[in-house]
């Protein structure tokens, strides 16, 4: 058959948006793609155009323009001391709980009504007065603790109208913070459930309880540490500040140009190579800066053009760049700083939750790298030119001393036995000094400074998000709601695990959108996990299921914000963005009911023979099921062969030795099919997969 023909067969299994995709590329990816040295205005261009699209879908990224000197120096003061107190209490320790976690959160408050306009644009002097009364006013909740905090510690729960006041006004401070940082999502949960709390007694059926006034709800929320000072917030004052005050030390230093340069290095010159380049330098970054949106738009500005360039579609390169950078949050060690909340709400080691990470992590990266490569094939695309690409040794010759801070922090973390908080602590010094090691990574006092205010405005949005979770938490937790919640979904199953899991998955996408990953997983696990643990699964696994599902709302339409970020890049479709990246995540949407099933794919208390069959099986089901979502392999696969070869996949994750021989049955037919296809147009190869 004549390669006009076989285009033409291929293209009927091929979407519009792929044909127009490839009629694009055709003439210019004959060769591999020459990448040419970009101007200083084209880059500018480029980061103007990503922060537009960052502001559009992130409202953390709608910071107001600071003109005023004064004003200027002292948002930066305070944002230095806050992560310079942060420092001192990880190396001596910090004060009383509620003393520590009140100045956290009043510091971050005066910071956020500093910078965060109230309404989109509102950069008009006369907004500065009200703010800066509520930014004054932020300060008001831990000065109250502080002078009053033996009173509140021994009231045993009898709560003044003054200690209402201030309650109240945390609640309102923490509810308009959460508005102007995180978007509407957030607050108008947490009013929903105040509401919730407040009349309980009018609430129908299974939502009915005794409800609670409001100097109950306020005491709740105020005075102890499950409403807005609970774990979140703990977390967030402690590992979480820390680790995103080192991200901003690794950014400082060249670490975002390192992992660019290594992944181009690595696979620029694969066939798609930039969709490639884009997935590792997005989860290797979305790992440390645990914001999906931040993470599309920092690497997005670079890849999202290359992968249009060589003859991606649009809503496809969007939907790669958002689909690895989500993931980036569920790759070790530092998963985007979830790992510690989820350690601390478990109640196990972090090293625990990172090491039961990292097999379902690497088979979700396999995914996405499968998928992409089957469209390269299916519509003929190259790699970079090799005379464009960097030398791996030469990129680890001139910014490879920066890959040290993250091997001393593994080190600390899983071997030194010493506290996370200390190892972080001693993990930036150790980024500091290796930064001094070359000139292109060397850092002078106003960089380090610069560092120490970009740390902590990038923690902003999670501390807010967490505050304002707490008021969730804490109406969940005096009211019962998280055990009246899984109980129902439990009864809504009949008991059956599959059909809570599934209940549970949906329960998570619809809880976790519009929200950021950390508060998403923390409603998810506190109305959700307990569905999965009522029918006897392990709390780390059922943490993790409802991570997954909780993250993935990022990129499940009708809010994908991730996937709506990508799509201002790309110039996409946002709908078409996010669709194309939950087709692309599919795979990765079966890893968590694998690893429920088949617990020893987290690899706890396993042996090491039936550790490797276990994970082995997983990545040969992954990359079948990734085949199946693509729909070619040699040659494009009929659309009745696509759900045949993945159901033989999950058939061979099951135990039972019957399930995987007819697995391997039906798996075996459809790739001899395939094989045979392409043979009968000349195309049987294995440069052709």
């Amino acid at each position: 058959m004549s390669r006009d023909a076989r285009t033409t067969a291929g293209d009927s299994g091929r979407s519009p948006e792929d044909r127009a995709a490839a009629e694009d590329a055709e003439s210019s990816v004959q060769s591999p793609l020459t990448l040419l040295p970009e101007s200083e205005e084209e880059r500018r261009a480029k980061e103007k155009e990503a922060a537009e699209a960052a502001a559009k879908y992130d409202a953390e990224s709608r910071i107001r323009q600071t003109h005023w000197r004064p004003l200027a120096l002292l948002i930066s003061a305070v944002a230095v001391f806050t992560a310079v107190y942060h420092l001192y209490t990880a190396y001596f320790g910090t004060p009383p709980t509620l003393i520590h976690r009140s100045l956290h959160v009043s510091l971050i408050l005066f910071l956020v009504f500093l910078l965060y306009p109230p309404v989109r644009r509102a950069q008009a002097n006369w907004w500065r007065i009200p703010d800066a009364v509520l930014a004054l006013l932020s300060l008001v909740p831990w000065l109250y603790i502080w002078l009053n905090y033996q009173q509140l510690v021994l009231q045993a729960g009898r709560f003044t109208a003054t200690d209402a006041l201030v309650a109240t006004l945390l609640v309102v401070l923490v509810l308009e913070a959460a508005r102007r940082v995180t978007g509407w999502a957030l607050p108008i949960l947490a009013v929903l459930f105040i509401l919730f709390g407040m009349f309980g007694r009018e609430m129908p059926g299974l939502l009915r309880h005794r409800g609670f006034d409001w100097d109950t709800l306020s005491y709740q929320f105020f005075a102890t540490t499950e409403g807005i000072y609970g774990t979140a917030i703990g977390v967030s004052s402690t590992y979480i500040f820390l680790f995103i005050l080192f991200g901003a030390f690794l950014a400082k230093s060249g670490m975002s140009q390192l992992f660019n340069d290594l992944a181009l290095a690595i696979a620029g010159q694969t066939r798609g190579g930039p969709a490639k380049v884009a997935t590792l330098a997005s989860g290797l970054m979305g790992s440390i800066n645990g914001s999906a949106i931040a993470n599309v738009v920092s690497t997005g500005a670079f890849t999202i053009p290359l992968m249009k360039k060589i003859g991606y579609s649009k809503n496809f390169a969007g939907a790669v760049e958002s689909s690895a950078s989500v993931g980036g949050q569920i790759l070790p060690p530092i998963m985007g700083a979830a790992a510690f909340i989820m350690a601390e709400t478990i109640g196990v080691p972090y090293t625990t939750v990172a090491l039961a990470a990292i097999v379902p992590a690497v088979l979700y990266y396999i995914s996405l790298i499968t998928q992409i490569h089957l469209r390269a094939t299916r519509l003929g695309l190259k790699g970079i030119s090799k005379d464009n690409l960097p030398a791996v040794l030469a990129v680890l010759k001139e910014r490879g001393h920066m890959i040290l801070p993250l091997v001393f922090l593994l080190y600390m973390l899983f071997f030194s036995g010493r506290t996370i908080l200390y190892s972080a602590f001693l993990t930036i010094l150790v980024t500091l000094l290796c930064a001094t090691l070359r000139k292109t990574s060397r850092m002078n006092i106003r960089e380090i400074l610069q560092a120490l205010e970009d740390g902590t405005r990038a923690a902003i949005g999670v501390a807010v998000a967490c505050a304002s979770v707490g008021v969730i938490v804490g109406v969940v937790t005096i009211s019962g709601f998280g055990v009246t919640l899984a109980s129902a979904i439990v009864q809504l199953s009949g008991g059956v695990l599959f059909w809570t899991l599934f209940f549970t998955m949906i329960a998570c996408l619809v809880l976790g959108m519009g929200l950021p990953s950390i508060p998403a997983y923390i409603v998810t696990a506190t109305m959700a996990a307990p569905a999965l643990t009522q029918l006897g699964v392990e709390p780390l696994v059922a943490h993790l299921f409802v991570f997954y599902f909780g993250l993935f709302a990022n990129i499940t339409p009708p809010v994908a914000l991730a996937a709506f970020a990508a799509a201002g890049i790309s110039g996409g479709r946002p709908m078409a963005t996010g669709g194309a990246a939950f087709k692309l995540a599919g795979a990765g949407i079966v890893i968590p009911y694998i690893f429920v099933y088949n617990p020893d794919l987290l690899l706890r208390d396993v042996s090491f023979f039936d550790g490797v069959w276990v994970v082995a099986s997983a990545v040969i089901a992954i990359l079948l099921l990734s085949t199946a979502l693509e729909g070619h392999f040699m040659e494009p696969m009929a659309w009745y062969l696509r759900p045949v070869i993945a159901a033989g996949a999950i058939m061979m994750l099951n135990t039972d030795l019957l399930y995987d021989l007819m697995g391997l049955g039906l798996v075996l037919a459809v790739l001899a099919v395939q094989m045979v296809k392409a043979k009968q147009n000349e195309n049987l190869r294995i440069k052709a997969i």
